[in-house]
């Protein structure tokens, strides 16, 4: 979980310390929260294929090794104590070997094991470990959730799959919890289960830190844009009060500039222009109260400063591609189709 109150501080380089920079306090706002997690013990020959989610996938190899593929990508190889995010929970396939047939993660049968740890056997019964058996490959899995909407500029400029290893060099927080999250596989100790779900939330906010301040050092457009000092300022206020009526004299003040040099500045930086960078933050934020929170479509429109509901609803379509009622009505199906229990992820013998 990365947000203002709990998460890392994060400094822009050789910026004085306890002085966040713009891109700072956006990450600050960002929430990464475990939904469900799966500790996999997979006997070779394995595939396990993981269908296309709204959640961010997490995915730590503790030992045996295995090839991962998505729908966009050919299969690479996960080393032990490597870790994987796919930050939009796109379509894709682990393996032992890239020639394994896969079974559906949704095939498995499931066993909780704690309020949102579980086990899935492919078989009735656990399997009795024969003498001089090869030891399964274990793999532990995750769930997780941003509070950003999916369109949000941060999320779509994420590639499908974020590596660990590939930032290890670059921030020396990856290696130190790679190490830890792998001791404690290694230990299988009681509560090592819950302990490894905490360890995932955090190194899935460190991939994604490390990623912003080093893979993406020569980035253009959003994130270009808020490292501008000028325009991100502007940015970092709409993201941190979407409701507020941000109109082009009052963003143009907060910049120091006048309305036609702001606006100007913020076109070319930003990709579009104020009012319509505006008016997608404010809908991103409306979707996520109406859908995962539960808000009134009124409500939503009455908080962001619209006059009547069939404004908003025109609005929220404009930009979203479907009315407010759509998000309601999502969430109503999630809340019937959830199970009893959470589910599961991921554990075959």
């Amino acid at each position: 979980m990365l947000d203002r109150f709990s998460g890392p501080v994060l400094r822009p380089r050789g910026g004085p310390p306890g002085v966040p920079d713009t891109l700072t306090e956006i990450l600050l706002g960002l929430r990464l929260d475990g939904v469900e997690y799966g500790r996999c013990l997979l006997r070779r020959p394995w595939a396990v294929a993981f269908p296309a989610q709204r959640a961010a996938r997490f995915h730590f190899v503790a030992s045996g090794g295995s090839w991962l593929r998505t729908a966009s990508t050919e299969w690479v190889r996960l080393n032990p104590g490597d870790a994987v995010l796919l930050p939009r929970g796109s379509f894709h396939v682990i393996a032992s070997s890239p020639d394994a047939p896969a079974v559906d993660i949704d095939s498995l049968a499931r066993v909780a094991v704690s309020e949102n740890i579980y086990l899935v056997r492919g078989d009735t019964e656990p399997a009795v470990e024969a003498a001089g058996a090869t030891p399964p490959d274990v793999m532990f899995c995750g769930a997780m959730r941003f509070n950003l909407d999916p369109l949000h500029p941060l999320m779509t400029m994420m590639p499908d799959v974020m590596r660990a290893g590939d930032l290890a060099q670059r921030d020396p927080t990856v290696p130190a919890l790679l190490e830890a999250m792998e001791r404690e596989v290694e230990l299988d100790r009681i509560g090592a289960c819950g302990i490894l779900a905490r360890l995932a939330d955090v190194l899935a906010a460190t991939i994604i830190r490390a990623w912003v301040e080093c893979a993406c050092s020569d980035a253009t457009g959003w994130i270009a844009a808020v490292r501008c000092p000028k325009v991100g300022k502007v940015l970092a206020a709409i993201h941190a009060e979407p409701e507020r009526d941000w109109s082009v004299p009052v963003l143009a003040e907060l910049m120091g500039a006048s309305r036609s040099s702001f606006a100007e500045a913020f076109t070319r930086t930003v990709g579009e222009s104020p009012a319509k960078y505006v008016a997608k933050v404010k809908m991103f934020q409306a979707r996520r109260w109406i859908a995962q929170d539960g808000m009134r479509i009124a409500v939503a429109a009455h908080r962001l400063g619209y006059d009547s509901e069939a404004s908003f609803s025109r609005a929220f379509k404009r930009v979203i591609g479907h009315p407010p009622s759509v998000a309601r009505g999502e969430r109503l199906q999630a809340r019937a189709a959830a199970p009893s229990a959470p589910r599961a992820l991921a554990v075959v013998e």
